[in-house]
């Protein structure tokens, strides 16, 4: 070959080099792969129809890391490249590609095909279009789908000795990846298996997919080292790998004619796909009948595993032929399962001579009949034949068990009257009524034996299903009421039998009456579903004509004005409704009957019914008047006397409802509606008092009463206090408007005080500021019952409109307990609170009431010192000085002996000496108290011990804070005097209570004996009396610095005052290590947990500070904050337009070495 007719399509040039020289050993060192290297090359061959991508000689090459395909004509050059993507795989997958192509041909054409033009098979225009050339390749484990078709380009072509130019069509070669998939190995080996399926081999599987869904269809066993591989003689000199060479068997699998070839090391294996067919045989050589049918019908559904080979591709030819097949293999499945041959070649005989149990093959063979039937859409077979096979050999019970599921579940709708009879038979005899009943719901109604159904239903009290055959299978509407009134009726009978005391007949008591009560109560949702168009008990819409027919059948029944034969026909019988048998029938019998049997059940019925716009036909004067005639009919019913105050007053609410809602079709007179709202006021029912006033007020927005004053009357007696309230407000009569609020029992308590409370504002405004005296004696009148509302509410009412009357009010609270008295002058003198009383009013704001007189304000004061001792002071420092006297406060005070609220009144008069003799006094009272108590032991010393305890700590806590805000006053005070009276009286209180306690402890041998008791009582008693005395010396000391306090001359007093005491001095110089031992051990306390909280300190302020000096270090340290080409701040609150624009889009900030910053857009 001419160097000149060589032309590089994939790889390198050769370099010139020196000639290798051999070596003188046999070994040879092992070539590495490159990635040039070619895994696998194939030409396009010619298929069996012609394509114009044939004239360019098309070859595939697959190297490591890229496809190429060169087309040899007109003239050598590539058309196609891609390039590998995963990279990152192993190595020895990376060397592992194969390819295929397939050519172009015509699908299922045979001799039409050969007998088409070449001309038109190319173009695609003869009776059969031929395919597109594909290739599959693959790389490792992923295969790829390449479509290979020509597009024509119209180019200028001049031509070279005329130099003429003319326009012509230029072919190119264009490509389109049609997808990819994943193998379950490295693919080794590939071929085409036919049009629509490739054959993959791997190293342990031979694996069959569908290119058309990407997805394996076919798969085995398949070990790939078996096969021949021609490099394997390479391992001999180690040149190749034995695992490399092992698996280069691309060679070594070919398929012909659909047929694969396998070239092993020790024989040739040939195999081919099973057809459709042939998986169905091999089910049925197996005699394995059911399994074969079920997968027909996968077939038939497509839904079945594996390939589809020899199945048409149409959807219409595929079900016409599996079709054909799925009966021909029900057929003779059920002739082998019922023949007699079957009963004497012994078949049916177990190993033990006893027979085989086929119940399992029987009720499968059902099953899959049925699953086929139901795909097919055609039940001659399952219904005429199978059935006839399984009722000849006396188990149709299999056949009917196996039918049923599929019923219920709602698959088969259709089933042939005698079959559905006896499968109902079969549940009868079951004694299973239930079963019965799910059967008649789920079942078409034309499938039913409709006597059959009936008389079952009626004997085993199955309404829901007996209404369900009757309306659904005989379209009759009126027979279900006629069943469910005679149980209406039966239980009205029982009823009067009971009231009465007579026999009670069939059912012996409530118990045996319960059943029938609840299917009788059945009448009323049928009734609802028939009258809206619904089905019942599925609520189903029910066809139009069908709807309007059961509606008026139902209409005409119900309003029917005497007892009516039923069947019609001179079978038919009476249908009566009296109580008593042969008793006078009313007028409107049916409709008497419901409304007695439950009025509200049976009017809500017809609410229903009303609302539907069968009704509202304008056009049929027969439907507009069913509205009006219903109406007349309950209020003949009601004028007749026989019904209960009950259901006359529920139809007084349904037509006082219902006449606002429709009044173009319900045209009343006046003195009907009169008559109406007078019931609706007169009924006493407490229970409907809401019910009834929501009735009168639809009923008074279209009609306006005469006999105003009666009508008030009657409804301030039924309590339609809503209704009175609009129209006393739009009247301007206040005072009775405040009554319909104060005897309105369903508002809550708020409620009542807001609306009072607008009320009274209203009138206010109205009067120019004033209430009229009628105004203020109605709240005179109703101030039991507001008092009863809420105590605190009404003293915010009366404060804010009427404060005369609090004493009036305080008055009336006389015999109440003390706690509302308190929370009613609380509300009004106490200090404010987050929640008053339940949140029923606001906090209190603006400071006490001064409409308060100072009777009440005593009271008060003396109640805050009973009920809640602990909120004494805050509540003389809420009240100001002008309304309450200080004297009183404190005689009030010591009087309930809230003795800590008396020091303080006192010292807030600037009397802090007399305060604490005040207080030197108290403690001296209580010491002597707390020294009997300690003395004279009982069992209830530790209680009073206890309680005086706390009074006294209130009046010391009390002195030492007199104390401290007298020492940071800026005020002249005689401190020295006061810390000192305050200390003496301490001093004295611990002395005494010691003097009066045991020295040692008694005998040890009774632990709990009442002296061991006594001492530990009186120990810490005297713990408590010092730690207090502690305390007030602490608090001295916090204030040492201040001036006209010395601390050795106050001690100096101190210890000559307690030396004038018949005291000794050891004792008291003994007191007082005592004291400053247990201060000087508390501020060692304090001082060691100083020490540790510093070292806790310094240990995290070292590590925090360490960790900045180290992030301080690192980089570079900026010269300054500008950017050194455009000079904007980097850093600064007030940034300019640009470093605005840089900070939003996050501009990066460069630093150099130097010290200088730079924006990354500015970086030079």
């Amino acid at each position: 070959m001419d160097a000149s007719d060589t032309l590089r399509l994939l790889g390198k040039y050769p370099e010139d080099g020196p000639v290798p020289v051999p070596s003188n050993h046999h070994f040879r060192r092992r070539k590495s792969r490159k990635g040039n290297a070619l895994l696998a090359m194939a030409p396009l061959p010619l298929g069996t129809a012609s394509h114009p991508t044939d004239q360019y000689n098309l070859i595939a090459l697959l190297t490591p890391i890229k496809l190429v395909i060169v087309g040899l004509k007109p003239s050598p050059r590539t058309w196609y490249r891609r390039h590998r993507e995963d990279d990152d795989i192993s190595s020895r997958s990376r060397f592992k590609g194969t390819l295929a192509w397939y050519p172009s041909v015509i699908p299922g054409a045979g001799t039409t095909a050969e007998l088409t033009s070449k001309k038109d098979q190319a173009s695609g225009q003869g009776p059969h279009s031929s395919t597109t050339p594909v290739l599959v390749y693959s790389w490792a484990d992923t295969l790829h789908m390449l479509r290979v078709s020509e597009t024509k380009v119209s180019q200028q072509v001049r031509n070279s000795r005329t130099g003429k130019v003319t326009t012509a069509e230029i072919g190119r070669v264009t490509f389109e990846e049609a997808g990819h998939w994943t193998a379950s190995g490295d693919v080794l080996a590939l071929q085409w298996l036919n049009v629509n399926q490739v054959v993959v081999l791997t190293l342990e599987t031979l694996e069959v997919y569908d290119i058309r869904s990407h997805k394996l269809v076919e798969q085995a066993p398949f070990d790939a080292r078996s096969l021949v591989s021609p490099i394997l003689g390479h391992t001999i000199n180690s040149s190749v790998s034995y695992p490399d060479a092992v698996m280069e068997v691309s060679h070594s699998l070919r398929v012909y004619k659909g047929k694969i070839f396998t070239l092993g090391q020790h024989e040739v294996q040939v195999g081919t796909l099973l057809t459709w067919a042939d998986r169905i045989l091999s089910f049925v050589q197996k005699g394995d009948f059911l399994s074969a049918i079920e997968l027909t019908r996968a077939y038939y559904v497509g839904e079945s595993p594996g390939n589809r080979n020899g199945l048409p591709e149409s959807p219409e030819q595929l079900k016409e032929v599996v079709g054909e097949k799925m009966r021909e293999l029900m057929t003779a499945s059920a002739r082998y399962a019922f023949s007699e041959d079957r009963l004497t070649d012994g078949t049916l005989a177990g190993l033990d001579g006893r027979g085989v149990d086929q119940t399992s093959l029987f009720e499968g063979l059902v099953r899959v009949s049925i699953r086929a039937c139901i795909v097919l859409d055609d039940y001659d077979f399952l219904y005429e034949d199978l059935f006839q096979y399984y009722d000849d050999n006396s188990i149709a019970r299999i056949f009917l068990s196996q039918l049923e599921p599929f019923i219920i579940d709602g698959n088969l709708h259709y089933v042939p009257p005698r079959i559905t009879q006896r499968l109902v038979a079969i549940h009868d005899q079951d004694g299973r009524p239930d079963l019965v009943e799910r059967i008649v719901w789920h079942i078409d109604p034309e499938c039913l034996d409709v006597n059959q159904a009936i008389t079952l239903c009626q004997q085993h009290r199955l309404y829901d299903a007996l209404i369900y055959v009757f309306t659904r299978a005989m379209k009759d509407y009126r027979s279900p009421l006629v069943e469910l009134l005679g149980l209406i009726r039966q239980v009205q009978q029982y009823r009067r039998a009971r009231e009465e005391g007579l026999s009670l007949g069939s059912y012996p008591d409530d118990n045996a009456i319960e059943p029938v009560v609840l299917n009788a109560y059945k009448v009323y949702p049928y009734l609802g579903n028939v009258l809206t168009g619904l089905a019942y008990p599925s609520a189903e819409p029910l066809p139009v004509e069908e709807a309007d027919q059961a509606k008026r059948d139902v209409y005409h029944f119900l309003m029917s004005g005497q007892s009516r034969v039923w069947p019609e026909g001179e079978e038919g019988k009476l249908i009566l409704t009296a109580d008593e048998e042969n008793g006078i029938e009313p007028t409107y019998p049916y409709t008497r009957l419901l409304l007695r049997f439950d009025p509200e059940a049976f009017l809500h019925t017809l609410d229903l019914a009303f609302e539907d716009s069968y009704l509202s036909d304008r056009d049929d004067s027969s439907k507009s008047m069913i509205r009006l005639l219903v109406v007349k009919i309950l209020l003949d019913i009601v004028a007749s006397g026989d019904l209960t105050q009950d259901a006359v007053t529920f139809v007084n609410i349904f037509i006082a409802r219902n006449v606002p809602k429709y009044h173009q079709f319900l045209e009343m007179l006046p003195t009907t509606l009169h008559n109406i709202l007078i019931g609706l006021a007169e009924d006493p029912d407490r229970s409907t008092q809401e019910d009834r006033q929501l009735a009168a007020e639809c009923l008074l927005s279209i009609y306006t009463p005469h006999e105003t004053n009666r009508i008030i009357d009657l409804f301030e007696k039924a309590g339609f206090y809503r209704i009175l309230r609009s129209w006393y407000r739009r009247e301007r009569n206040w005072s009775p408007l405040l009554l319909t609020y104060v005897h309105d029992r369903n508002l809550s308590t708020p409620e009542v005080f807001s609306s009072l409370d607008d009320v009274l504002t209203l009138v206010k405004r109205l009067h120019k500021g004033t209430l009229p005296p009628d105004i203020v004696t109605t709240i005179l009148d109703c101030l039991p019952r507001l008092l009863e509302r809420g105590v605190v509410p009404t003293a915010a009412l009366l404060d804010t409109h009427m404060p005369t009357l609090h004493q009036t009010a305080m008055d009336q609270l006389h015999s109440s307990p003390d706690a509302e008295r308190f929370a009613y002058l609380k509300f009004l003198l106490g200090p404010p609170q987050d929640s008053v009383d339940g949140d029923l009013v606001p906090a209190r704001k603006g400071g006490p009431s001064s409409h308060v007189s100072p009777e009440l304000r005593r009271s008060y004061l003396s109640l805050q010192c009973r009920l809640d001792p602990a909120g004494v002071i805050a509540a003389l420092r809420y009240l100001p000085a002008k309304l309450l006297d200080a004297d009183n406060a404190a005689g009030i005070c010591e009087e309930h002996a809230i003795y800590d609220a008396v020091v303080w009144t006192l010292d807030i008069q600037g009397s802090p000496l007399a305060a604490l003799e005040k207080a030197e006094n108290f403690e001296y009272r209580l010491s002597a108290r707390l020294a009997d108590s300690l003395v004279q032991y009982n069992a209830a010393s530790e209680t009073a011990v206890q309680d005086t305890l706390a009074t006294l700590d209130a009046v010391e806590q009390r002195a030492i804070t007199m104390c401290l805000e007298h020492s940071k006053s800026t005020e002249e005070a005689p401190l020295e005097d006061i810390w000192y009276h305050l200390l003496k009286s301490q001093i004295d209180t611990v002395q005494r209570v010691a003097v009066c306690c045991m020295t040692a402890s008694p005998d040890h041998s009774a632990p709990d004996s009442e002296q061991e008791r006594q001492y530990e009582l009186q120990q810490a008693t005297l713990s408590a009396l010092r730690k207090s005395m502690q305390g007030a010396f602490t608090a001295l000391m916090s204030i040492s610095s201040a001036k006209g306090i010395s601390l050795p001359r106050l001690f100096k007093r101190l210890l000559t005052t307690a030396s004038h005491h018949a005291v000794s001095k050891p004792t008291l110089y003994a007191e007082f290590r005592t004291l400053f031992t247990g201060m000087l051990e508390s501020y060692r306390s304090d001082g060691d947990m100083l020490i540790i909280t510093r070292h806790l300190v310094d240990r995290d302020l070292f590590s925090t500070v360490e960790e900045l000096t180290q992030e301080q270090k690192r980089g570079w340290t900026p010269s300054q904050g500008r950017c050194q080409t455009c000079r904007e701040w980097l850093v600064d609150g007030k940034m300019s337009p640009s470093a605005e624009q840089h900070s939003r889009t996050g501009v990066s900030i460069v630093v150099s070495r130097t010290g200088a910053l730079y924006h990354q857009s500015c970086l030079p």
